[in-house]
This record gives structure tokens, sequence and C-alpha cells, in this order.
């Protein structure tokens, strides 16, 4: 029995992954960029990196702009 449930669930995500793929390929036929969406803006970092060279805490900033602080560290690398 548990091994018919992975059969079906392997299939399952081979399935995902297929129509993901299909997806990308339309999208790109259509001229369309493929990619996630940025969750800060170029102003926000820019806001945020003067906050944080006045001394405000970097964790304190990712709450304020309602990300999580990973996604700031990152923001503030490029």
């Amino acid at each position: 029995m548990w091994q018919m449930i992975g059969v079906l669930a392997e299939l399952e995500r081979s399935l995902i992954s297929e129509r993901t793929g299909t997806g990308v390929k339309a999208a790109k036929d259509r001229g369309g960029e493929v990619r996630t969406k940025r969750k800060l803006k170029p102003r926000q970092i820019a806001h945020a990196r003067q906050l944080i060279d006045g001394g405000q805490r970097r964790e304190d900033e990712a709450a304020l702009l309602n990300v999580d602080r990973t996604t700031l560290y990152r923001a503030l690398a490029v």
C-alpha cells in the first residue's frame, strides 16, 4: 500500500515538473521574462541602507519593510 502511494506521489511530482517546464517555455515564446518578482524596490533598499548606516539594526529594518532578515541582507549585498 505504501509503495503504491509513493509511486503516485512520484508521478504527481513529475507531472508538476513537466507542467512548470511547459509554462516557462510558453512564457519565453511569448517574449515575457521568467523570474521571481522582487520583494524590495531599489528605493526601499536605498532607504534601508541609509538607516542602517545611521545606526539602525538590520533586523529592525527588515521588520519595518515586512521582509525576512535574509532578504534584506541579500538586497544590501548587491
